[in-house]
C-alpha cells in the first residue's frame, strides 16, 4: 500500500479548466485516436476512441490561491491532459500513476518557492518520504523528465 496519495486535479479546477483553461482559452475537444494521453482528471492514460482535451494548467498558482503563498515567478502553467467531459477520477490502485518511466520529484516550500528536485526511476514511497524529510517542504509535484509537464501533486499524509 502506498503511503502518499497522488492528487488529482480537483473537479472544481476540471470543471473551470472545461469552460477557460488557465491561460483563458475555451475548451477544443478532440477524439484521442491513439490513446497514451496522461490523463490529470483520472491519473490515468487515454484509451483510443476518448474525447479528451489539452488544456493550459496552472497548478502552484491554484494551490497558492487557497493557502495565500505567494510563488512569484515559481508560477508555471503549463499544458495537460483531461477528460473534455465529466469523468469519475482515479480508481483505486497500487503503486504511483504515471510510474513507468523517470520523472521528477519537485519539492515546494510553503511559500510556493522551489526547494529543489530529484530524478527518480519511478516516483514511489521512499522518494516522497526523502522530499518530506524537509519540514520546509509543503508539497511537492511529479513531473514528466522529457517535457517538464506536470503530472500531479502530493501532499504530507
Amino acid at each position: 500500500m502506498t503511503t502518499y496519495r497522488a492528487r488529482p486535479v480537483t473537479p472544481a479546477t476540471l470543471k473551470e479548466l472545461r469552460t477557460a483553461d488557465d491561460s483563458g482559452r475555451p475548451l477544443s475537444p478532440f477524439t484521442d485516436a491513439e490513446g497514451g494521453a496522461p490523463l490529470r482528471c483520472c491519473l490515468r492514460r487515454s484509451v483510443p476512441g476518448e474525447r479528451i482535451a489539452l488544456v493550459s494548467y496552472a497548478p502552484l498558482r491554484r494551490w497558492a490561491a487557497g493557502t495565500g503563498a505567494e510563488p512569484g515567478a515559481y508560477d508555471e502553467q503549463g499544458p495537460v491532459f483531461i477528460h473534455a467531459d465529466e469523468c469519475g477520477g482515479p480508481e483505486e490502485r497500487e503503486g504511483y500513476p504515471f510510474a513507468n518511466d523517470h520523472r521528477t520529484v519537485r519539492r515546494y516550500s510553503a511559500d510556493g518557492h522551489i526547494l529543489g528536485g530529484e530524478l527518480v526511476e519511478a516516483p514511489d514511497d521512499d522518494a516522497f518520504r526523502t522530499a518530506f524529510d524537509d519540514p520546509s517542504v509543503a508539497l511537492v509535484h511529479v513531473r514528466a523528465v522529457e517535457y517538464g509537464c506536470y503530472l500531479y501533486e502530493v501532499r504530507r499524509p
